[in-house]
């Protein structure tokens, strides 16, 4: 084989890996993506359930805030 023969086949090979390589982080973005849509979820289920919650009246809640006994 000649230089350029594989220098062809490297440029070639270092192609086809970049490109799965690529599909492999495409897929990873997905995924990443999904699981910021479910912690997003949560994080307003939560936040609703913190709002439902019934208010403690003012002096209750600032006796214990940043007290520790």
């Amino acid at each position: 084989m000649t230089r350029t023969t594989e220098n062809r086949i490297d440029i070639a090979a270092a192609a086809v890996s970049l490109a799965a390589e690529a599909t492999d982080l495409e897929t990873r973005v997905d995924e990443l993506r999904r699981r910021l849509v479910d912690i997003d979820e949560r994080m307003r289920a939560v936040a609703d359930a913190l709002h439902r919650l019934p208010l403690r009246s003012a002096a209750v809640s600032s006796a214990g805030v940043g007290t520790r006994g």
